[in-house]
């Protein structure tokens, strides 16, 4: 995310709103109100519609109409409080990146207030933000799986599991303990950040998928 954050208050005007978002080269500022928690957001898309809406032809049918008020209400206002779409979509702090970016595209978003546990505003992450994790090197991927999912998650020897990693695709390869770590071990390499895609080539020592009474027969 972007940790400066530009803000404003329920009351600053159109212009102010124009000229902040100009000066700092930003689509898009989180409205705080008097306790300085986020509340609202507006968007460029927001302030066009004062350009948008000014010569317009009437709308056909009824979902048009009540698209055609919504915009209109906006394209009339005067300040944050009219601009601002509301109660606004945020993202914790402490969010995964996939938390995030299904967040985002939930609501067909291209950006969000990140919060604090106290809903104050902690930054705004945008969909290029999201999508600068994958430009992570392939090294850096590799070191993490075996470090934080191999050894830290799963306790497992890291010589006994080769980790390839090529353009964010990992490849995993070697013996696991039991049967049963060969799907978290996918899926904690998947969920690492900057992965394309997980490929497997694993065997186990031990199935533990059997229950104890089949093993006896």
């Amino acid at each position: 995310m972007t940790r400066q954050v530009v803000t404003v208050a329920e009351e600053t005007p159109f212009i102010e709103i124009v000229d902040a978002m100009t000066e700092h080269h930003i689509h898009a500022v989180p409205v705080v109100g008097q306790d300085g928690q986020v509340i609202g957001i507006v968007t460029d898309a927001d302030l066009l519609r004062k350009q948008e809406y000014k010569d317009t032809a009437a709308p056909r049918t009824l979902l048009e109409l009540l698209r055609h008020r919504r915009a209109q209400a906006k394209a009339g206002a005067v300040d944050a409080r009219g601009l601002m779409s509301s109660p606004a979509v945020t993202v914790p702090a402490d969010a995964t990146i996939a938390e995030a970016a299904r967040l985002l595209a939930r609501h067909g978003f291209k950006q969000a207030p990140v919060v604090d546990t106290d809903g104050h505003p902690a930054g705004i992450v945008t969909r290029a933000d999201l999508l600068r994790v994958f430009l992570r090197s392939d090294d850096d991927i590799r070191d993490e799986i075996i470090r934080e999912v191999l050894v830290d998650r799963l306790w497992q020897d890291p010589s006994t599991v080769a980790v390839h990693v090529q353009d964010g695709v990992v490849q995993l390869t070697g013996r696991v303990e039991r049967r049963s770590m060969i799907p978290v071990l996918i899926r904690l390499a998947a969920a690492t950040e900057g992965v394309v895609n997980v490929h497997e080539l694993l065997y186990y020592k031990h199935d533990d998928t059997i229950p104890e009474s089949y093993r006896r027969v």
